[in-house]
């Protein structure tokens, strides 16, 4: 199980928690839960490579939040580079 953590100020706002709901409901083996005090996402996901970084900041994107993720990004979340560094 990977665990992350997200900051997002306005997901506070009841429209932008429906919202993001709308948007996570598709994506299987993930749960969330919003701390609307704090303005934070707490994301939990059974398989790494239902979602990227870039994924996740793309989905608080369209609906108008900035997502600023909190402590270490797992390795598994991260984007995968299709290219090599060469060496001089």
């Amino acid at each position: 199980m990977i665990e992350l953590e997200v900051y997002a100020a306005g997901i506070r706002d009841l429209d932008k928690i429906m919202q993001l709901d709308h948007q996570f409901e598709t994506v299987s083996g993930l749960r969330y839960k919003v701390d609307s005090n704090h303005d934070l996402v707490y994301l939990e996901f059974d398989e790494p490579a239902t979602l990227t970084t870039a994924a996740i900041r793309d989905t608080f994107g369209k609906i108008g939040l900035k997502a600023r993720f909190v402590g270490p990004v797992s390795a598994e979340l991260r984007p995968k580079n299709k290219t090599q560094r060469l060496r001089v």
